[in-house]
Formats: structure tokens, C-alpha cells, sequence
């Protein structure tokens, strides 16, 4: 089933990039689309899709992009697994819309959509400029390709569904395989997205699409305490 959601056009001209924003467990696309309105300052020339995941959560009105039924690594490695291909083709059918190589894409994901993105954006054939992942974790091991994107991951120090601890394995074994890696914690924030955060993330996609971040070798805090 092919994937569909709500998009917004660039704000000024044609789109240069993509930026496809991947929702979380029992969410949808509109939960995540209003991040553009945030960024467009930034990204003026950039158009931004938020696919909605292909299977509603029983009992409830979000989606899915793979069941849960407790945070176990063997759950969460094959859930990505079975979800990363209709992803995928989603991916590949926007850039082809919107007339863009798959180099002028970046993906930014919300805890199960972090899981995804990391797991689909470091497995592409030709990587993604950049990935955001915020309140997630990384679901399985970093493939041994010797390519990796530029890598933001931000997280909650009070998150309680998925741990800060979370955060930190991630961009160890991202920085291991060579990932350049960066990182921000945000004090009492829970499960969720926050305000440094979000402009962290913009700037850090402004400054992907623009190539003028390392691809590898490098993990740091971007934290700027107020």
C-alpha cells in the first residue's frame, strides 16, 4: 500500500530539497507537518512530507509504522526491518515528484519514526544529506558501508518512554562507525520536542543542505545553556 500524508510547498520558488518528517507510534503525518512552519526562515526552497504510517494503532485514530508491545531490541530491530520498504518507495516517489536527487533529501523522525529513519536513511543506496532524530533510539546495528550522513540526535533528560540513556548508546555506535554525530539534551523536557531543539535542528538541516557539515569522524554536544 502506497504511503500518502499532508505536504507543504516550498516557501519561496521551486524545491531544492526534501525534508520528509517521520511521525511516531499512534500519530499521524499532521502531528508533524507543522514543523516546517518553524523552519521555512531557514528553508525557504525546501518542500516538506509527512507520510502517515501504513497501519492504524487497534483501538485507537494514530498509525503505526510497526506494533509495539514492550521496547525489546528484537522487536524494535524487526519492526523496522518490515517497515523500512514502503518508507522507501514513499521517499523515492516525493523526490521523483518534486523532480530532486535522493542526495537533496533529509529525513527527521520522532521516537518510532527516529527508529526508522535512522535505520532507512543509513541503509539507502545514496545517503540522505542529513538525519534529525528526536526522542528515539537506534534499532539495530549501523550497517558497515563506510557512508553515513550527517547525524542530530536530541532527547529529554526526563523523557520516561524512551530514555535519555537511549540517546547516548545511539551516538556511541554511530560514532564507532564513523558517523559524525550531534547531540543535545534538553533539561526537563519529557517525551517530546523542544524549543532549542527545534531551532537546532533547523540550523542543523540549513547547514546539511548547504554541505557544511562533516559526514564522519566527530561526536559533540551542541548544547548552548540560557
Amino acid at each position: 500500500m502506497a504511503l500518502s500524508g499532508p505536504t507543504k510547498s516550498p516557501a519561496r520558488g521551486t524545491a531544492t530539497h526534501l525534508v520528509v518528517l517521520v511521525h511516531g507510534y499512534g500519530a499521524d503525518g499532521q502531528d508533524l507537518i507543522g514543523l516546517a512552519q518553524h523552519w521555512q526562515s531557514l528553508l525557504p526552497t525546501v518542500a516538506f512530507a509527512a507520510p502517515n504510517a501504513p497501519t492504524r494503532v487497534p483501538g485507537q485514530g494514530g498509525y503505526q509504522w510497526f506494533p509495539i508491545t514492550r521496547m525489546d531490541p528484537h522487536e524494535m530491530r524487526n519492526g523496522v526491518e518490515a517497515a523500512a520498504p514502503a518508507l522507501d518507495e514513499y521517499l523515492d516517489a516525493e523526490l521523483a515528484r518534486l523532480e530532486l536527487p535522493p542526495e537533496r533529501l533529509a529525513l527527521a523522525g520522532f521516537s518510532q519514526g527516529t527508529m526508522l529513519s535512522l535505520h532507512l536513511g543509513l541503509r539507502r543506496k545514496i545517503k540522505p544529506a542529513a538525519i534529525v532524530g528526536f526522542s528515539g533510539l537506534l534499532a539495530g546495528p549501523v550497517p558497515c558501508d563506510g557512508a553515513t550522513p550527517p547525524i542530530l540526535l536530541t532527547h529529554g533528560d526526563s523523557d520516561t518512554v524512551i530514555p535519555p540513556q537511549a540517546m547516548f548508546a545511539a551516538a556511541a555506535q554511530l560514532g564507532l562507525a564513523g558517523a559524525a554525530v550531534q547531540w543535545h539534551l534538553a533539561p526537563g523536557m519529557g517525551h517530546g520536542i523542544d524549543p532549542q531543539g527545534l531551532a537546532i535542528a533547523g540550523q542543523f538541516l540549513s547547514l546539511a543542505f548547504h554541505g557544511r557539515l562533516k559526514s564522519a569522524g566527530e561526536i559533540r554536544s551542541v548544547y548552548k545553556p540560557s
